[in-house]
């Protein structure tokens, strides 16, 4: 045990805010499943305690393997993995498992594992962007050279996401168009980008009103964004999870009910995962919540400071999309639940109960944390030089 730890390298906050958020994902499932797992589970009440416990367990040791691995490797296997996102986007969409009219899900045969093929492209993607604009540095302000090769696999890879799961793909697009932006790509193609993207989301809402059947998701999309900005009209059914949301967040007051005494986990569907923060501030107070939003932030803030020691525009560039990602995702769980935001069904990361999507969180952090582990070894031996940094100049 002592060798396992003393091999653990990297930014140590990072670690200790995943082992924090982690306690705060099992008291939170445990909570919020206990009803659903007395029924399902013949009376075990901590049958998705412990399952959630081992899929946790699973992730720290894919996220110790991961940061032991140099990370311009990454560079290397995103080539690969991005080819390979393509096809396993479109076997998903074409006969994925279907949750919610949404094709989301691939199930590997024998082992009989689901996941999501969008977990798999995103990371790949964010790895992929930042490869070419770091190896791009020196023609990055060129349309041919340097926009055009950076874009089209993010159009191409949100496009296929986005049937399914609009708002994945929306948080993709986001995350690459910050991307660019720091990795200096010329602001004019920046800005045309995200008019073609807002021209994108006024024509699906078009087709959601003259034909929604062509795209069975927008109907869905359309009554959540009605509701949300239009709450008089919309009928109790239709806010039915927001309302139990407010109801279990105003019962939660300052300092919470304690663990374990969530009532609106009985009413409030999927407590355990798109609206466990809410559950969280139910029990545990808005103090709670705040405490949860904070570690989330001194994440994103050690993932920046994280890129600013790394001398190479590859490790700046993967640990800052990474991070910014999963951070992002964070903040619109949390204003869904406290209805800030539309619903869209994004998970808490680290907190909700998931199984692959946890691991995929945890190897996210784990490449995080392989830039950060390089980072120290550079600057103790002073020798070491980024592959993808030499004769290229420093991004702004």
């Amino acid at each position: 045990m002592s060798g396992f730890l003393k091999n653990i390298k990297g930014d140590k906050v990072i670690w200790i805010i995943v082992v924090i958020l982690s306690i705060f994902s099992l008291l939170a499932v445990y909570s919020s499943t206990g009803l659903l797992a007395y029924k399902k589970q013949g009376g075990d009440t901590e049958h998705y305690l412990m399952r959630q416990f081992i899929i946790l367990g699973m992730g720290f040791f894919l996220m110790y393997l991961t940061h032991l691995i140099k990370y311009t490797y990454y560079s290397r296997l995103a080539q690969i993995g991005l080819i390979l996102s393509i096809p396993l986007l479109l076997v998903t969409l074409i006969s994925g498992t279907n949750l919610n009219e949404a094709n989301r899900w691939l199930t590997v045969p024998i082992i009989n594992v689901t996941f999501q093929s969008s977990d798999v492209a995103k990371l790949f993607l964010i790895m992929y962007v930042a490869r070419v604009l770091s190896k791009n540095q020196e023609q990055i302000k060129e349309f041919k050279r340097g926009f055009l090769p950076a874009i089209l696999p993010v159009i191409i890879i949100c496009l296929l996401i986005l049937p399914a799961n609009f708002s994945t793909a929306a948080i993709l697009f986001v995350t690459c168009i910050v991307l660019m932006f720091i990795g200096r790509v010329n602001l004019k193609y920046i800005m045309a980008l995200a008019g073609v993207g807002l021209t994108g989301v006024i024509l699906l809402v078009g087709i959601a009103m003259i034909a929604p059947n062509l795209l069975p998701r927008s109907t869905t999309w359309k009554n959540r964004i009605e509701t949300f900005l239009d709450k008089e009209k919309a009928t109790g059914d239709e806010t039915y999870q927001v309302d139990q949301a407010k109801i279990a967040i105003v019962s939660g007051g300052l300092l919470g009910k304690s663990p374990g005494k969530s009532t609106q986990r009985n009413f409030l569907p999927h407590p355990y995962s798109d609206f466990i923060f809410a559950i969280i501030v139910e029990e545990y107070g808005i103090a709670g919540g705040l405490v949860v939003l904070l570690l989330y932030l001194i994440l994103f803030f050690r993932v920046i400071r994280i890129a600013n020691k790394c001398p190479g525009n590859f490790g700046a560039l993967l640990s800052i999309g990474i991070g910014f990602s999963l951070v992002f995702q964070a903040l619109i769980n949390m204003a869904v639940a406290v209805n800030l935001f539309p619903v869209t069904g994004q998970t808490l990361p680290l907190i909700s109960m998931g199984g692959t999507s946890i691991w995929f969180t945890c190897i996210a952090l784990g490449i995080i944390l392989s830039v950060s582990r390089r980072n120290e070894i550079e600057t103790k031996n002073g020798t070491e030089v980024d592959v993808l940094q030499e004769n290229q100049p420093a991004m702004a």
